[in-house]
This record gives C-alpha cells, sequence and structure tokens, in this order.
C-alpha cells in the first residue's frame, strides 16, 4: 500500500528527466568497446587459463591475445575476427592454443575479408553461443534448486558478508553462517582488485581484506553453497562484485559459475574508484546484458554517496542515482525483479529526528521502485567504536527495515568500520537481526505515517529536489555533473581516470556475436 501519496505527474517526470540524462551516455556507451568487453567475449568463447611462465607473475591468456590483436591491427573492429581467423588460418583447435602461440610469437593477427571473414564470423558465433548457452543452464539450474530447497521464509533477506582473503576459510565462514540465518553470502573482493586490468587465476590464499574474485573461487564457493542449502532447507545465494577494470569479464564468469548476486554500479567505480567514466558505462552496459541473460540480481551502490556527502543534504543524490541506475539497466535488458536499487542508513544519530528521516528515505525508495529488490544498507560512517551504541543503532537500522519493506537487509556490525569484525560480532549481528525480524513480525501492516508528518513532507522534498537536480542534469549532461561532484562530492572528468586507454570506438564493422545476441534477447 502506498503510504507517501506520491504525485504519479511528479514521479512520471522523474523518470523521463532521468532517462533523457542517460541517453547520451547510452549513446556513447553503445559506439565504444573496451578492452574488458573484448576480453569477456572471449571468455563467453572458451578461453581459460593463464601463462604461468611470464615474469611478472601469471598473466591470463585472454589478455594475451586481446594485447597482442591489439598492438597488431587495432580493436575497432572487435577481439573475434582477427582471433577466429588466425585460429582457422593456423589450424588451432582451441583459443588457449592460439594465446600460447601468440606468447610464443607465433601469431600476426589481421581483419579478415571475404570469405575469411565470413568463416571468422561463423566460427566466433558458435564459440560464443556455446557461452551463452552455459549461462542459460545454470540460470535453469537456479530455478530448479529454488523450487527444490525453497527460498528464505521472510523478507527482507539476511546478507552477510564473509572477507578472509583465503577461499577454504571463506566457505568455512559462509556456511556456518548460512546455519546461523544467513540468506545471502557476499564475498568481498581483495583491496584493490576494481584496479587490476585482468581477472587472477584459479583458488586464492592471499587476499588482503577480502578474497580475489576468480571462477575458481566461484566454483568452490557456489558448490559450498549449495551443500549447505540443501542441510538447512533453502536456497543460499551468492553474491560477488562485477565492477572495476574487469566488470564484463567478472559477470561472464558470475554467469558461468551460477552466482545469484553481482554489486554493479554505474558510478561506482567512476566515483571511489577514479575509473574513467566512459569506460565505466561502457562495461556497464554489456555486464548489465550478461546479469540479464543470467537471471543475476544486481546491487548497486548509492549507500556509498553518503559516507562522503552528509546523509541529509544528499538524499535526492540518492534518488536521482537509483533512477538512473534503472533506466540504465532497463536499457540493458534487466527487468525490475533484478535490479537491486541500494540506499543506506546513514543519517548522523545525533540529528533530531533522525530515525523518522531514515524512514522517510527508505520509505520513498520502496515506493519508487515498488518492483525492485531493494538492497538496504547498514549504518557505517557514524559507527564510534562503542559496541554498545553501534549495536543499538543496528538495531535500529533493522527496524527500519521491517517498517519499510525493505528486500535485502545487509547485515549490520557493531564494530563496522572500525576493525574487521570478528565472528563473534558476526554471530552477534545476526542474533541482531533475528530479533528484530521476529519481534517485530508484520509490524510493517500497522504501520501508517501522518499524511501531514515529517516522514511524509521529507518524502515529497527529496523527491521534489532529485526533479530539480536532474533537470539540471539534463541541461548540463550527465558527464558534466559527475566531472562537478554532484554525486558524493566526487569530481571525476570524462578524460581522465584509470582504464581510459582501454576504450576504443567501434569501426562501423565492428562486430560482436555476444554483443548482438544479448541484444537479441532483450
Amino acid at each position: 500500500m502506498a503510504l507517501l501519496d506520491l504525485d504519479p505527474k511528479v514521479v512520471a517526470t522523474a523518470r523521463k528527466l532521468a532517462a533523457r540524462a542517460a541517453e547520451p551516455v547510452v549513446s556513447l556507451a553503445k559506439a565504444h568497446t573496451t578492452v574488458a568487453v573484448e576480453r569477456a567475449t572471449l571468455r563467453l568463447a572458451g578461453i581459460t587459463g593463464a601463462d604461468s611462465t611470464h615474469r611478472a607473475g601469471d598473466v591470463p591468456w585472454v589478455n594475451r591475445v586481446i594485447d597482442t590483436v591489439r598492438e597488431q591491427c587495432g580493436l575497432e573492429h572487435g577481439v573475434v575476427l582477427p582471433a577466429f581467423h588466425a585460429l582457422r588460418e593456423h589450424n588451432l583447435g582451441t583459443l588457449t592454443e592460439l594465446a600460447e602461440a601468440t606468447a610464443a610469437g607465433q601469431i600476426q593477427f589481421r581483419i579478415p575479408t571475404g570469405k575469411d571473414l565470413t568463416a571468422a564470423r561463423k566460427a566466433s558465433t558458435s564459440a560464443v553461443s556455446k557461452g551463452l548457452r552455459a549461462v542459460d543452464r545454470n540460470r535453469a539450474q537456479r530455478d530448479k534448486l529454488i523450487t527444490k530447497w525453497g527460498d528464505p521464509a521472510q523478507r527482507p533477506w539476511i546478507y552477510l558478508i564473509v572477507a578472509t582473503g583465503d577461499i577454504d576459510e571463506d566457505v568455512i565462514q559462509a556456511q556456518n553462517a548460512a546455519r546461523a540465518g544467513a540468506d545471502i553470502i557476499a564475498v568481498i573482493r581483495s583491496t584493490g582488485q576494481s584496479l587490476l586490468d585482468y581477472v587472477p587465476e584459479g583458488a586464492t590464499h592471499h587476499g588482503f581484506a577480502g578474497t580475489y574474485a576468480t571462477q575458481e573461487n566461484f566454483r568452490i564457493m557456489r558448490a559450498a553453497l549449495d551443500d549447505v542449502s540443501k542441510e538447512v532447507g533453502r536456497y543460499v545465494r551468492l553474491t560477488n562484485y562485477a565492477s572495476g577494470l574487469c566488470m564484463p569479464e567478472i559477470a561472464v564468469l558470475a554467469g558461468l559459475q551460477r552466482l545469484d548476486m553481482m554489486l554493479n554500479d554505474s558510478m561506482y567505480g567512476i566515483l571511489f574508484r577514479d575509473i574513467n567514466p566512459i569506460r565505466t558505462f561502457v562495461d556497464q552496459r554489456f555486464s548489465r546484458q550478461v546479469h540479464a541473460r543470467a537471471g543475476i540480481i544486481i546491487n548497486t551502490g548509492e549507500d556509498n554517496y553518503l559516507t562522503t556527502a552528509d546523509a541529509v543534504d544528499a538524499a535526492h543524490t540518492v534518488t536521482v542515482s537509483q533512477l538512473l541506475n534503472e533506466h540504465f539497466a532497463h536499457e540493458a535488458g534487466l527487468p525490475d525483479h533484478l535490479l537491486g536499487l541500494g540506499h543506506a542508513f546513514e543519517i548522523n544519530p545525533k540529528v533530531p529526528d533522525s530515525f523518522r528521516l531514515e524512514l522517510a528515505h527508505a520509505l520513498l525508495a520502496r515506493e519508487l521502485f515498488p518492483d525492485a529488490p531493494l538492497k538496504w544498507m547498514p549504518p557505517t560512517k557514524h559507527m564510534t567504536g562503542d559496541v554498545f551504541d553501534g549495536y543499538l543503532l543496528d538495531g535500529f537500522f533493522n527496524l527500519a527495515g521491517v517498517l519499510t519493506g525493505q528486500s535485502i537487509l545487509l547485515v549490520g556490525m557493531m564494530t563496522e568500520a572500525v576493525v574487521t569484525p570478528f565472528l563473534s560480532d558476526r554471530d552477534l549481528a545476526l542474533k541482531n537481526v533475528r530479533y528484530v525480524l521476529n519481534a517485530a513480525g508484520s509490524l510493517a501492516e500497522d504501520f501508517r505515517p501522518s499524511p501531514d508528518g515529517l516522514i511524509v513532507k521529507r518524502a515529497h522534498q527529496v523527491l521534489g529536489e532529485a526533479v530539480d537536480l536532474l533537470e539540471r542534469i539534463v541541461d548540463d549532461g550527465l558527464l558534466n555533473a559527475i566531472a562537478d561532484g554532484t554525486f558524493g562530492l566526487m569530481k571525476r572528468p570524462a578524460d581522465k581516470g584509470k582504464g581510459a586507454d582501454g576504450v576504443v570506438e567501434k569501426a562501423p564493422e565492428y562486430f560482436n556475436p555476444a554483443s548482438e545476441m544479448l541484444e537479441a534477447a532483450q
């Protein structure tokens, strides 16, 4: 039931403005490719493994091929045409064999023409189709297992993070968390992985404040959660991070290993990792097309804005970003039920009526996006190290989640942002969530804010400010708004940032069978 009495005309105006603000960026994304998009395409086509003989350490074979193709004939036409032409020309059986020959200096790549072009298009399309069929099978398997084991009995789903740095230790923590009530396990990546322009290979045991996102680590954790899902009688979902310089590749690996949720925000990498804006928008569009095909719920990162900007003054920027993320997602083929828009409980608790303001912001998100599995993030910015104060604040956060019908509740820790939480902290945090969800029950049925009260008035104010900001963004351009520090106070010019040299403008004859098939599926 709608509780805020939002004006449908104002809501429609906000969405139209978001679409207008996003459209030039979508056009820009369609006109470009990146090294990460091309690597993701080759991964769908079957390339795996790494060159372990390189003096600098393991180099993924896919990077070897992409870098050499770009050096010899460019990526303007895409990687599959020169790669599959070379595969046929040298009578090689697999892309991995091609990569090995490339590393040995035995391959000279070129753009094929005539019958060679036709053959390369056909072979690459067949190979990529095989990869996408594997993604489709995993989606069907997820549906089958959810039918068999069931979903959690309650909403919101309880979302817990593991972050040991060692995949084997992560498995132990994740399974025990599921036994203690967690419905979603998120494996945080090792610090700095988002800035690596390659995906590490194999199982890893040496991450810092997180575990590397690799295909093998994905496989290990998914198998472990399948085992514990059978034990606890509900399907436990697995989350990782499709962000950073390898966003498209990690999205593909998630689809190939049946992950269920992926962090995937349109602007997070730009604002908080200083990744080039154009690179990010190109990569996020392809990655979201993959997520749509795989049936993966994305989680966006608006909560991060409130860690650098004031949660009251900047509340409308969260709403604007949610509307932009919604449009980018829909354009890429993601339906509402896969759109886990983010927001957070980050108002300074010393602010008068802070809890009422939090309820207004959370309820506004819920009513603007009624069919989206919203991800509600816990307080971090104002955690002080007083664990008793923090535990109480997390209890209020959990209560706000129940009252406003949030879909995904990330478990708040009383030691959040102070130290890496101990297992005991996680156990207490889960007890907090379980108590509130059980004690509150269906309290949302009885929650009716006064039409003339602070909660309703504040929600209307934030929506109005969001519309005003969207009008300015339409006039000035989204890339300029990002450059000016509109979101999270971070100023990121469109021609700066990490990974800018990995952006390539497409030639008229550009060919990518993955893009074509994903577009056709929309």
